[in-house]
């Protein structure tokens, strides 16, 4: 499928760009290859393929969602270099 100049204008305005004349013959060439994979793609009998979402039977991977002990202030604020009534200190960033 060959698209003509105006096609390949008409595409490129869609998409917002501008096209040189050396441009437009260069991707003009490669529009018309992209649309005839498609073409051929369309060709192809999948009358016996079920239609699916993903290529890929992905299930969840979260981990569980279970409730867990919270941490304990004094043992995190223990590795910090300041810390302040359950809070961190930390250098002023702005004046």
């Amino acid at each position: 499928m060959s698209l003509s100049p105006e096609e390949v204008r008409h595409v490129a305005t869609l998409a917002r760009l501008a096209f040189g004349p050396d441009e437009e013959r260069k991707y003009g060439s490669q529009i018309s290859a992209i649309l005839d994979h498609i073409n051929q793609l369309g060709e192809l009998d999948t009358s016996n393929i079920p239609p699916t979402s993903h290529a890929l039977k992905l299930s969840n991977v979260a981990r569980v969602d279970a409730a867990l002990q919270p941490f304990d202030p004094a043992v995190w604020s223990s590795n910090a270099p300041s810390a302040d009534h359950g809070h961190f200190r930390v250098p002023k960033v702005l004046d």
